[in-house]
Parts: C-alpha cells; sequence; structure tokens
C-alpha cells in the first residue's frame, strides 16, 4: 500500500492502526539546533518532521493581504497580527472589491504538484488560508467590531459573510477540479475555556458556511480537514454535523475525555499536541506518558488517530525531541504484531 492509500484509510477509519505524526519547528529553533533535529529525521522515520521559513515574515516586516489587512509580524517567521481593518467602519463596504479567487494560488503550479503527489503515491492535498471565516470576520472589521456585530445582529454582517462564502466556495471548487484527496481548512473558534461568541450565535452566523464548505467536498469525494485553537467543546457535534473527516483539536484545553466522548470513531482526530503545559514545563518523562495517554484513549486498530505537535521558541529541545520519540515509539502501538 502506498503513503496514500493508508493515510486515506486511517482518516476513514479502515486502516491498521497506524498512527501517522508530524511535528512542525519554528525555523529559528530548527536553525539553532539544526544537527540535533536532523539525527532526529534518522533516528525517527515515521514522525514527519519539518521547519518553515516565511520570509515574508521577518520581525517587523507589514504585509498587506489580499483581503486588505495590514499584518505587522513581531516575531521572526511566526504568525501575526492584523493592525489596519478593510472594513473597520461600514461605510467602506459598498466600494469594496474581494479579492479574485483565480489568483488565490498558481494553480497551473498545484495542478502539477497534485499530479507528481499521486504519482509517487502521497496525499493530494489542497489548503485554505488560516483564519479563512470567522477569524477572517475579526481580520475586515477589527476584533471589538466584529464582536458588537454578532450581538447586535448587523445587517451589513450577513453581507460579508456571504462575500467570505462565495470566495472560498471558487477557490474549494477549483481544489476539488484540481483532483485533490484532501483539503484543509484553519479558523481557531475557541478562547482558553469558552468559544468568544456563544454557541447559538455560531450556530446562526458560522455554521451554514462551514455546512457548505464541508458537505461539498464530501459530496465530491474529498476529506475535509479542520484545525482550531481553542476551546470548541460546544460544538464539536455541530462540526461532524457539517461534514468533518477530520479535526485538529487541541488535547489539554478541550478535554481527552471530551475528545474521546464526543469525536472517537465518528471523526478523524488529528490529535494537537499540547504546547503550553506538558511540552513547556513537563520533563520528557512527563511528555512520554501524556502522549501514551492520548494513544491508548484515543487510537485503535481501525485508526482515526493522528498526532501534530507545533515546537516554538522557548519550549525546550529535550521536551520537543521527547515529542518527537514518543510519536515514533508509539506509531504502531495498535497495529497487529
Amino acid at each position: 500500500m502506498t503513503h496514500r492509500e493508508k493515510l486515506l484509510r486511517c482518516i476513514e477509519m479502515k486502516g491498521d492502526g497506524e498512527i501517522f505524526s508530524s511535528v512542525s519547528i519554528a525555523w529559528t529553533v530548527w536553525e539553532k539546533h539544526l544537527d540535533f533535529f536532523q539525527e532526529k529525521v534518522k533516528k525517527c522515520p515515521h514522525v514527519s518532521i519539518s521547519a518553515g521559513k516565511d520570509e515574508t515574515r521577518r520581525a517587523g516586516n507589514k504585509i498587506r493581504d489580499k483581503w486588505g489587512c495590514l499584518w505587522i509580524y513581531p516575531m521572526d517567521y511566526l504568525d501575526g497580527q492584523v493592525i489596519e481593518h478593510p472594513l473597520d467602519d461600514w461605510s467602506k463596504l459598498k466600494n469594496y472589491t474581494p479579492p479574485d479567487p483565480e489568483k488565490y494560488t498558481d494553480w497551473e503550479k498545484v495542478r502539477k504538484g497534485i499530479q507528481e503527489a499521486k504519482s509517487k503515491g502521497f496525499l493530494a492535498s489542497g489548503g485554505i488560508d488560516h483564519g479563512f471565516f470567522f477569524l477572517l470576520i475579526t481580520y475586515m472589521r477589527g476584533y471589538e467590531n466584529a464582536m458588537i456585530d454578532f450581538a447586535e445582529d448587523n445587517k451589513n454582517l450577513y453581507q460579508l459573510i456571504e462575500m467570505i462564502e462565495n470566495y472560498w466556495m471558487k477557490v474549494i471548487e477549483k481544489w476539488i477540479d484540481l483532483g485533490v484527496d484532501f483539503i484543509g481548512f484553519g479558523d481557531d473558534l475557541g478562547l482558553q475555556n469558552s468559544l468568544p461568541i456563544s454557541p447559538n450565535a455560531w450556530r446562526k452566523y458560522i455554521k451554514p458556511s462551514y455546512k457548505k464548505f464541508f458537505s461539498f467536498c464530501r459530496e465530491n469525494g474529498v476529506h475535509a480537514g479542520l484545525h482550531s485553537d481553542g476551546w470548541i467543546v460546544a460544538i464539536m457535534e455541530d462540526l461532524i454535523e457539517c461534514g468533518l473527516s477530520l479535526l485538529n483539536p487541541q488535547d489539554i484545553v478541550n478535554g481527552i475525555d471530551n475528545i474521546e466522548r464526543i469525536l472517537k470513531a465518528r471523526v478523524c482526530i488529528d490529535l494537537d499536541i499540547d504546547r503550553q503545559n506538558i511540552t513547556y514545563f513537563g520533563t520528557p518523562q512527563d511528555i512520554e506518558q501524556h502522549i501514551f495517554y492520548c494513544v491508548k484513549r484515543l487510537g485503535s486498530e481501525k485508526g482515526g488517530l493522528l498526532l501534530k505537535f507545533g515546537a516554538y521558541p522557548g519550549t525546550p529541545v529535550e521536551n520537543i525531541a521527547a515529542v518527537i520519540e514518543a510519536c515514533e515509539k508509539y506509531h504502531d502501538y495498535w497495529v497487529k504484531k
């Protein structure tokens, strides 16, 4: 079986129990410990280890994105913050022109990449911007303005939502036409202990569009996966109803018990390993025990579990190594020997 076939079977919970894992290391951390991590790549072949360097995200850079939001990047190669919002006043909406979906990416280059991935036996994936919907509303309006819009049921909000929805539907259609197996979406829907808007407000304003996106993917034989940071327990059932194949929730923030109770065997769990406590302040032994616990509670002989970890500046390098080593150690825990 190719890597693509095995991964698809894991997502569909028709696999042999193998747990696929990935560790993404911030460039400044990777660069400082290059030899160390390259050795881990050799010793842990079942863990996908990567590091990205986006030169537009140099510390101090200011970049205006395709929606007209001005971003500033305070730290090298990490995420930034929007400091100018193109629709901070609703009077600007009537003259606002959304970006062109045809210019979302280099579609010809993407087409060749999809063909190459499939020919080599790898999953062909399409990507949708992180912060593509709920967060994009806050980027366009400014966070406080957006919260007031939701609270007051501002009529302009519906026009903005429709505009964003239409844009992404065209991008999704393009990915599907090019033959991808999977489309990944990213939208941080939670705060530390709650949603930023009520579950009912989320169902009113966000869920209908999510359902269009994800169900359209599934109707066309393409898997849809969503990453969301924060506490999302109150809407996990809704996300399943929207048609997700895979959900990438944070582990401790949402609680392993809740993730097991709501998600296990119903959607593939792409578990986001804790970045706030255990992997930052704990010992390598603590980390291995935590990952083993997650594997036992959320894995199965049919698959349905992936592990993901983001390593950021300040995380002890030995703890990053412990995550990688534990993922390698337990990748075949559920595989029948």
